[in-house]
């Protein structure tokens, strides 16, 4: 195949298109530049797409012998990952970038591009693993390694888009095994720290950064009965399970904590109540995609499991589509959800495919 690889200067991506060159395929690298201003240096392991990051993405391909190149991706990266952002948080919503950025630019308009460009596929580091089923669909499925596995932030592709994605580090036991291997090719990447944090907030302040950008309005923070018992500067500086911060002037009736429920943009109102009431029955997105082929009658409730974050466990659950909507009724209640997350479903290892969560049902009532 004619690949395109590509690298975003970590060690994941350089080992990933090593091996499609082992594999026999014509590779060509690419770094994404997805800042206009983007910094020179990283700080450990915060930031990513920086200039060192273009740096070692390109000598890695000269160790590799592929040609290389850098595109500017920033305009589409600002205006479909940094702009949804921004938006979700005002609209009082909790948005994941990484998976808009896989699904807008890593596996949209990178791909886009690339098969204008006549590439068979497109390569990346992340650990996932494709299956061709006995019909010859393309399934995404979990990588060998579950605690390496990043198949949740790739459950927006859809079956189009694995029919052109290519994981070489999908059946991979050990992170360590790639930075080991890494070693032995001669790349200087092999011990560099992996990326964490949102990216295009490499200091972490998420807070301070959206105060920046919609500014600050004070507000009022309720209980779940309507009565005011404090106050904020702005509630898209506030999410869903969060505690710290609040500063609430009126302590609750049982002395315990009290956890943000749900935030209100329109009313610039934060919600707080116990902890207990973070418990959801049910999460429903009216957005949701296949990953491949779709369940054969969606609208019979079915069997999965569900999962709302990179790292948790996923959780046996009843799925159907009605009313527009993808509709998830978790076995035993799910801890803290957001609307604006990402709940991805899965059968067994494959991914069937995701909504983003518009509206939740607490398990606990108002009164209890």
């Amino acid at each position: 195949m004619r690949v395109l690889a590509a690298m975003s200067g970590g060690v994941d991506s350089a080992v990933a298109a090593a091996r499609a060159v082992d594999a026999g395929h014509e590779v060509v690298g690419v770094h994404l530049a997805l800042s206009r201003m983007p910094g020179t240096l990283r700080t450990g392991s915060r930031g990513c797409c920086t200039i060192e990051d273009s740096m070692d993405a390109q000598r890695a391909a000269n160790v590799l012998g592929i040609p290389y190149y850098v595109w500017d991706f920033s305009e589409r990266f600002k205006a479909d990952v940094v702009d949804d952002f921004i938006a979700e948080y005002s609209a009082g919503r909790t948005p994941n970038p990484c998976m808009r950025c896989n699904e807008r630019i890593k596996f949209a308009a990178l791909l886009e591009k690339a098969l204008a460009l006549g590439f068979d596929a497109v390569c990346t580091g992340h650990y996932a693993t494709i299956v061709t089923d006995a019909a010859g669909n393309r399934e995404l499925h979990r990588a060998s390694a579950w605690a390496k596995d990043q198949s949740y932030v790739l459950g927006v592709l859809t079956g189009e888009q694995l029919a052109h994605a290519y994981f070489p580090l999908g059946d991979t036991p050990s992170k360590q095994l790639v930075r080991e291997e890494a070693a032995r090719r001669g790349l200087s990447v092999a011990q560099k720290p992996d990326s964490h944090d949102i990216c295009f907030i490499p200091d972490g302040d998420t807070r301070g950064w959206l105060a920046d950008k919609v500014g600050t309005a004070t507000g009022e923070i309720v209980d779940r009965t309507g009565a005011v018992v404090g106050s904020h500067e702005g509630a898209h500086a506030y999410t869903v399970g969060q505690r710290r911060g609040l500063r609430l002037g009126t302590p609750a009736p049982d002395g315990k904590p009290r956890f943000v429920l749900e935030v209100r943009p329109k009313e610039n109102t934060v919600v707080v109540g116990p902890k207990e009431a973070l418990a959801t029955a049910e999460i429903a997105g009216s957005r949701y995609t296949w990953a491949g082929q779709p369940p054969t009658d969606a609208a019979t409730p079915f069997a999965c499991e569900v999962q709302i974050r990179a790292h948790a466990d996923p959780v046996p659950a009843m799925a159907v589509v009605t009313g527009g909507e993808l509709v998830i009724t978790p076995e035993h209640p799910l801890d803290g959800v957001a609307p604006g997350q990402t709940a991805v479903v899965y059968v067994g290892t494959r991914v069937l495919g995701q909504c983003t969560i518009d509206r939740t049902v607490s398990a606990v009532a108002v009164g209890a």
